[in-house]
């Protein structure tokens, strides 16, 4: 099993380029169902959940092709099977966005019930219950989701009861070849939801309102092939951003979109980051200067996203000054207080807040990764620590951000990768 070795007390310098957004290239993989066209996806992050995801089409006998520029293209016209298998499943719950696709374009699909990160509860119910007031029959048994409908899905008003970015992404896709009008309420606003409406526009779709918490779907009888660029990782740029904060570094992040990171740069600049930005680029430069604590409220776009706040824990850990950091969205999130305890800091959990009590320097110690974002931000405190920090269970890591390690080298980290 891989593990990262990291010796901290550098600063971080220099440059790196962002990869695509994870959590808009699945949903828009999955939006390949919808069409025996071929859909041309350009920007791919190079991440293991990727990767499960073109498996999980390949093994329903999609046809995928990456060309020499590593875009992917998809073509669908030679499924075989309306069904994602646990064993796919089971490590990626966005695999659960083939139900909307496979149930619109087929009228029948069977999906496992998703794995993933354990951060608490995500019920897939909002799934369910707002495909069944499109007109599908849907049973859970034996670990599966299994759906039908007579005919095409039928338009609907649907509100939905939490804010949910799959949930959405999901009736969006489905709604996309309904039959009539479908109007998503409390919809997520995420900047990926956006995404794949606007990939979905351009496969054909009749989307509007995307971006806001009402989106209006007027469903067209097919859609077509296209060719579509995944946005930039807004979270993989916040978090090497919050490591050059916590590391006092100085380092221009290039091929992101600083207008949808509002929320995080500004938390940045409170820690004393001088930041500058532009078209597709930020420099945040701390000048050598500690960081001062702040406190942080996750809440859904356009506020604190909860895949940064892991991170900037860790930042607090040794900034000036006491921080509070209160998780809204996931009620199992703070499995990295414990590791980061381990190495020196001082983090008390009072519910679903942490409090965070500056320090000078972390003691590197053994730590092991629960979930994506809390292995992200346990290099950060190994990026901060004296001695060495050894993170074991990478595996997390590697489902999210795209050759961690080489990029943090690039920027004079010392880190690098062995096998135990």
């Amino acid at each position: 099993m891989d593990r990262l070795l990291i010796n901290g007390g550098v600063s971080l310098q220099g440059e790196i380029r962002i990869a695509g957004a994870k959590n808009s290239a699945l949903p828009i993989l999955a939006a390949t169902l919808l069409t025996y066209e071929t859909v041309q996806v350009r920007n791919l992050p190079h991440l293991f959940d990727i990767t499960t995801m073109l498996e999980l089409l390949g093994c329903m006998g999609v046809r995928t092709v990456v060309d020499e520029k590593l875009n992917v293209e998809v073509n669908s016209s030679s499924i075989e099977h309306l069904s994602a298998p646990y064993d796919l499943v089971k490590t990626m719950r966005a695999s659960i966005l083939v139900l909307g696709p496979l149930l619109a374009r087929y009228g029948k699909a069977e999906v496992a019930l998703p794995g993933g990160c354990a951060i608490g509860g995500r019920p897939v119910d909002l799934h369910i219950s707002a495909l069944q007031s499109m007109g599908a029959n849907i049973v859970v048994e034996e670990g599966y989701i299994k759906a039908s409908v007579e005919g095409r899905l039928k338009g609907a008003h649907i509100f939905m009861d939490l804010v949910t970015v799959t949930g959405t992404e999901n009736v969006m896709m489905a709604a996309s070849l309904a039959e009539g009008q479908s109007i998503i309420e409390n919809a997520a606003r995420e900047p990926e939801v956006v995404d794949l409406a606007n990939c979905l526009v351009a496969m054909g779709a009749d989307i509007s309102g995307q971006g806001t918490d009402t989106i209006v779907i007027n469903g067209v009888g097919e859609l077509h092939g296209c060719s579509y660029s995944v946005m930039p990782d807004r979270i993989e740029t916040g978090t090497y951003l919050i490591a050059a904060a916590a590391t006092r570094g100085h380092i221009k992040v290039k091929d992101t979109r600083p207008d949808i990171l509002d929320s995080v740069l500004r938390k940045l600049e409170q820690v004393g980051a001088d930041i500058k930005v532009g078209e597709n680029w930020i420099e945040l430069d701390m000048h050598g200067r500690r960081p001062r604590s702040v406190s942080v409220r996750t809440a859904p776009y356009p506020a604190f996203p909860t895949d940064m706040q892991a991170q900037i824990t860790a930042l607090n850990t040794v900034a000036k000054g006491t921080g509070s950091i209160t998780e809204t969205v996931f009620e199992n999130r703070f499995m990295h207080v414990h590791e980061m305890n381990r190495m020196g800091a001082t983090i008390k959990v009072e519910g679903n807040t942490v409090i965070v009590e500056g320090v000078n320097a972390l003691n590197g110690a053994p730590v092991m990764a629960t979930d994506l974002r809390a292995s992200a931000s346990l290099v950060i405190a190994g990026l901060v620590s004296e001695n060495q920090t050894i993170v074991d269970r990478i595996y997390h890591i590697d489902r999210g951000y795209e050759c961690i390690e080489e990029k943090l080298q690039s920027l004079g980290a010392k880190i690098h990768r062995v096998t135990a």
